[in-house]
């Protein structure tokens, strides 16, 4: 039997934003497993927020299953009630929300959100934000089953009708209904802007933002 090959990818590693929540319907079920299935087939790894519950748990079976590396970045105050079952690969604890989207940014090439909650939406357009601004020039893309997020992209085209966002900023994110024409609308995702400035300030900002809040933590 002929070994089937893996495609080339100019990414490493994705990063997956989901929802946790186990009451969902067939359709994001097969979309999680669908999107597992195609980095496996790209030899992608996954970075995703560490859960063992709801899309994340089942995209992070998938990738593991497929022998990728699966790293889960989970806030130590989380690690009880997202982590109720067996966790594969990698976990990484980390002490707070923002260290934990900002480690998932730094370990990925690229994002992608599936169908989630209000967790899901604020981790989507905080990279979205970043890309705007600038600091980073990693593509954003949404896994649109069954038009899910119709309403999150009809909201986006009304902001640069009503001028609170640039036309030209409406490519950042990229979207589609399946796993495979959404990755590869993220691989042929052109940038408008190299990040580089932008970039180098808000990580020297970061270090001294963690400087000062390991000073604090250490105080007497």
């Amino acid at each position: 039997m002929e070994e089937k090959k893996e495609a080339k990818s100019r990414f490493k590693r994705v990063c997956v934003f989901c929802g946790s929540s186990p009451d969902y319907k067939y359709c994001y079920r097969k979309a999680a497993v669908d999107l597992g299935n195609e980095l496996v087939s790209r030899g992608l790894d996954l970075v995703y927020g560490g859960g063992s519950v709801g899309l994340m748990g089942l995209i992070s079976e998938e990738v593991h299953r497929g022998g990728r590396h699966v790293l889960g970045i989970i806030p130590k105050a989380l690690m009880e009630k997202e982590l109720t079952g067996v966790t594969l690969g990698e976990v990484k604890p980390v002490d707070h929300m923002h260290q934990r989207k900002a480690e998932m940014a730094r370990n990925a090439d690229c994002f992608i959100a599936l169908p989630g909650g209000f967790g899901t939406l604020e981790e989507l357009f905080e990279v979205t934000t970043w890309s705007q601004l600038g600091i980073h020039n990693k593509p954003v893309g949404l896994m649109n089953v069954e038009g899910y997020y119709d309403p999150i992209l009809n909201f986006i085209d009304k902001s640069i009708d009503e001028g609170f966002i640039y036309p030209s900023q409406r490519s950042i994110i990229v979207s589609a209904s399946n796993a495979k024409e959404l990755v590869q609308k993220l691989e042929d995702y052109v940038p408008s802007h190299d990040g580089v400035v932008a970039k180098a300030k808000w990580e020297a900002e970061e270090a001294e933002a963690s400087t000062s809040d390991l000073k604090t933590e250490t105080a007497p």
